[in-house]
């Protein structure tokens, strides 16, 4: 099954929320009860390098909503650009990986920096 497609938009230098809604490719929300949810990005997919580990809060397990989540320091180390990411889903039970979301994440640069707040 294909994962479905995101592009992110995110801020250097800010705290990043982004509140999505994980469905399959007939547009039914995933049940995330019992699920291990994590996200990361890269600079490419070839990349070994990861520029950024989401925080992932589930805010709706029945309707599929979940919450990606970093903070201003980790944005700030992040290099203006474009970066790819996904979110990968873990059923607890049967321990089946599924790739639910993926896409680009636009950074657009800071000019101030953090230490001036």
């Amino acid at each position: 099954m294909a994962a479905g497609y995101s592009n992110l938009f995110l801020n250097q230098g800010e705290t990043f929320t982004s509140q999505l809604t994980l469905t399959d490719s007939t547009g039914t929300p995933y049940d995330l009860t019992n699920f291990h949810i994590a996200s990361s990005a890269k600079r490419s997919y070839y990349s070994s390098n990861t520029s950024i580990n989401f925080s992932i809060n589930v805010v709706s397990p029945a309707n599929g909503i979940i919450q990606l989540t970093a903070t201003a320091p980790q944005t700030a180390n992040l290099i203006p650009g474009q970066l790819v990411y996904d979110v990968l889903i873990r059923d607890t039970i049967s321990n089946n990986i599924t790739r639910v979301l993926e896409g680009q994440i636009f950074v657009s640069p800071s000019v101030t920096s953090l230490s001036a707040l």
